[in-house]
């Protein structure tokens, strides 16, 4: 049985358990103060942990598996395998300093204070940019540290930037970019890597559909050529013929980052009665 380590809330716990539940795994996720649950129908345990404590439970061999944020994996060191990107539950790591004050370069905060809960990811950013600063390794609420004189500057994570806002910092240099992602205890046994290859393969499924959209359209025929340059598909489209002699209906996959790019090409080329519909699972 795989034991998975997953942050026990937050939204990278939200992402995670979503993600899982698309594979079809299932588990009991519903107890907000549940540490673990045994999944129905996968021979695999979850572990409802912190966030900052799981690549050590993944170092050690209590989980064989977790997931975490790129951030935390790098700011702990932790030998651990980064398996895969899992592409959600994005953010940076930043710089910010109050509104008021003057930005010309991270050479502006050479000799200042600088608070941050990632000292490690900092002090190597600042040691990158040939910068001495004081670093203060604090815990939590960061961006109040300006204000009641603890630091110059702050380093931490933003989504939105709107905490910074209101605590009247600005952000001013992204420093290092974070998602989620998947990371294994190092020597894994033979039977665990081969669940792990299986966990693997639906993942990969989930996020092909994700990241791809299933089309429908009819055409002329003598446009099916044409059309096939827009959306080749996973080998090659699918064309039926209509009822209507000279037509078509053509079924394929696009991408959906060349959708918008390539639809009006495709109406161009003679398509009509375009439908696009989501993929639940895609097995390439």
């Amino acid at each position: 049985m795989l034991r998975i380590a997953i942050q026990k809330s937050g939204r990278l716990s939200d992402d995670s358990i979503k993600l899982f539940k698309e594979c079809g795994i299932q588990f009991d996720s519903s107890s907000s103060g549940k540490l673990k649950s045994i999944s129905a129908n996968f021979p695999a345990e979850f572990l409802f942990l912190r966030d900052d404590d799981i690549p050590g439970y993944v170092e050690d061999g209590v989980a064989d598996l977790g997931i975490v944020g790129e951030n935390v994996y790098t700011e702990t060191g932790r030998e651990v395998n980064v398996v895969h990107k899992l592409g959600f539950s994005k953010c940076r790591l930043s710089l910010a300093i109050p509104r008021g004050t003057q930005w010309n370069g991270v050479q502006d905060l050479h000799g200042c204070g600088i608070a941050t809960s990632y000292p490690r990811i900092l002090g190597n950013y600042l040691k990158e940019n040939g910068v001495e600063a004081e670093i203060h390794e604090i815990s939590g609420s960061v961006e109040i540290a300006p204000s009641i004189g603890l630091a110059d500057a702050v380093c931490d994570i933003v989504s939105s930037g709107s905490t910074l806002l209101s605590n009247g910092l600005k952000e001013v240099e992204v420093i290092y970019r974070s998602e989620a992602i998947l990371i294994a205890a190092p020597g894994l046994s033979g039977e665990k890597a081969a669940l792990l290859d299986k966990v693997m393969f639906r993942i990969k499924a989930v996020q092909a559909a994700q990241n791809n959209k299933y089309i429908l359209l009819n055409c002329p025929a003598d446009a099916v050529d044409k059309i096939m340059q827009y959306i080749p598909g996973m080998k090659a489209p699918t064309v039926l013929p209509l009822v209507t002699e000279g037509w078509v209906s053509l079924h394929s996959v696009i991408n959906e980052n060349d959708f918008w790019t390539n639809i009006e090409k495709i109406r161009e080329a003679g398509a009509e009665g375009i439908l696009v519909i989501p993929i639940e699972k895609m097995i390439r």
